[in-house]
């Protein structure tokens, strides 16, 4: 079993340029390349969901099966009055940023992203403008183009990424099965850790035992 920390999580650095999905699914093909992993199964959870669509659409000849829990990369529509906000808000940075008042534009900025910025931005750090480069792509598109098996599986009470979007991803994958864990939330692996062993050693399990 092969782990890695990607880049800004864990032990590993943050990346040096502003990095998108696609840049962090090629870190992964790379690390498979260095390990001399010619095909491997994968496992992603949230964000490592998100990774797993860009490389099973992408880099499909690497991977044999893929199991994702409480996926993200399906974006939630935006209500209209916080696009509305969005949009003043913008007008009024811009604006007094190219009437030469840059102070004033940088301290509307920093209290914007206080006060409206969701917990996981304002904990980004130096991945801050990574994760708006990652969470700004809608890739069901992507999923459209996964061609491994892949088996979805998600906690009914997931707040950050609801089970319409695994119901979605399901439709969307073109071979894609979803498993719902009652009562759980975003980290269902964890909640349900024993349920979800098994369930993902039988679907990695060859087909002829």
């Amino acid at each position: 079993l092969y782990a890695p920390d990607l880049p800004g999580f864990g032990a590993t650095p943050p990346p040096p340029p502003v990095w998108n999905v696609h840049d962090y699914a090629a870190f992964v093909i790379a690390y498979l390349d260095a390990h001399d992993l010619a095909r491997v199964h994968l496992i992603g959870h949230s964000f490592g969901g998100r990774l797993g669509l860009v490389l099973g659409a992408d880099h499909a000849d690497r991977f044999d099966k893929i199991a994702l829990f409480d996926s993200a990369g399906v974006r939630s529509p935006t209500p209209v009055s916080q696009r509305l906000r969005l949009s003043v808000y913008r007008g009024l940075r811009d604006g007094l940023a190219r009437l030469g008042a840059r102070r004033l534009s940088d301290d509307l900025r920093a209290w914007y992203n206080q006060r409206y910025g969701s917990v996981d931005y304002q904990q980004a750090g130096a991945l801050r403008e990574t994760f708006v480069q990652v969470v700004s792509e809608d890739l069901l598109p992507v999923a459209a183009r996964v061609s491994r098996p892949t088996l979805l599986l998600w906690g009914d009470q997931d707040e950050d990424t609801p089970l319409w979007q695994g119901q979605l991803l399901e439709q969307t994958i073109p071979d894609a099965g979803l498993v719902t864990f009652p009562g759980a939330g975003h980290y269902s692996y964890l909640e349900r850790l024993a349920e979800a062993v098994r369930i993902v050693d039988h679907f990695f399990r060859p087909s002829d035992h």
